[in-house]
């Protein structure tokens, strides 16, 4: 469906790259004028640049710290007066620093917490009035498979497990606005990070997928794109796993 997202405005944070710069490609080529905003100048600019060489039409690169309340404000905000409206938001923006929790600084802590969760609570809290005043509006927030836990990531899976309450609360809050709140939580996806694992390490984790393969930057691309269109007007509040089966559990054989 190509069209999908005709005449709407889609922000995307954590847009320069990975799964972010994905999502930008699968709305922008399904019609939507997309804003994405990263904390890299250089690195927002270059993608804007090769989505636009087949975009409808072009993105709209940002410069934005998430964790910025003010810098936030000032780009939703924005970004509503120059198009009239804000019609999809998406929670991208993530870091990682990974650690035992007896070895986690307060400063990691406060770093992973700060992107991903109050960042995402920025964003919501800037875009709300927005769909609001249109009675529509669908926000789409990442958490990760991570998020019932997983060992040597507490702050991460803090901030992934935040998301799901987060959007959940947002999910009821919004309802009556014609708003849904739903997150994507991905599994193992072929991404530089886990090129980036030694051999055995990465084979071990990907044979544990039921599926026996980690999926495409693409496939997440796929289920935003759902969860931010009109077709997903009776689903908010829910968690989609997009992970291959992994978050099924062990099977017996």
């Amino acid at each position: 469906m190509p069209d999908r997202f005709t005449d709407q405005t889609v922000l995307v944070t954590g847009g320069a790259q990975g799964l972010g710069l994905a999502m930008v490609h699968r709305f922008a080529a399904e019609g939507a004028r997309v804003h994405l905003a990263d904390v890299n100048a250089d690195a927002v600019q270059e993608a804007a640049g090769k989505v636009a060489a087949d975009a409808p039409i072009p993105p709209v690169p940002h410069v934005v710290d998430v964790t910025d309340p003010v810098a936030v404000t000032g780009w939703i905000d924005g970004v509503a007066e120059s198009d009239g409206r804000v019609d999809v938001l998406v929670n991208n923006a993530g870091i990682i620093r990974d650690n035992r929790v007896e070895k986690i600084s307060v400063e990691d802590w406060h770093a992973v917490i700060d992107v991903s969760l109050t960042g995402s609570f920025l964003c919501i809290q800037a875009a709300m009035p927005h769909m609001k005043s249109r009675s529509y509006g669908r926000i789409i927030s990442f958490s990760s498979m991570s998020w019932r836990g997983n060992f040597g990531q507490a702050n991460y899976v803090a901030a992934k497990a935040g998301i799901v309450g987060l959007t959940r609360t947002i999910a009821l809050e919004g309802a009556r606005h014609g708003i849904t709140a739903n997150a994507i939580a991905p599994g193992l996806i072929q991404t530089p990070m886990l090129a980036s694992m030694n051999g055995p390490a990465r084979d071990l984790l990907i044979g544990k997928v039921p599926l026996k393969h980690p999926g495409e930057p693409e496939d997440i691309a796929a289920a935003a794109a759902f969860l931010g269109s009109p077709e997903a007007r009776y689903i908010t509040g829910v968690v989609l796993d997009v992970d291959g089966g992994i978050g099924i559990g062990s099977s017996i054989r």
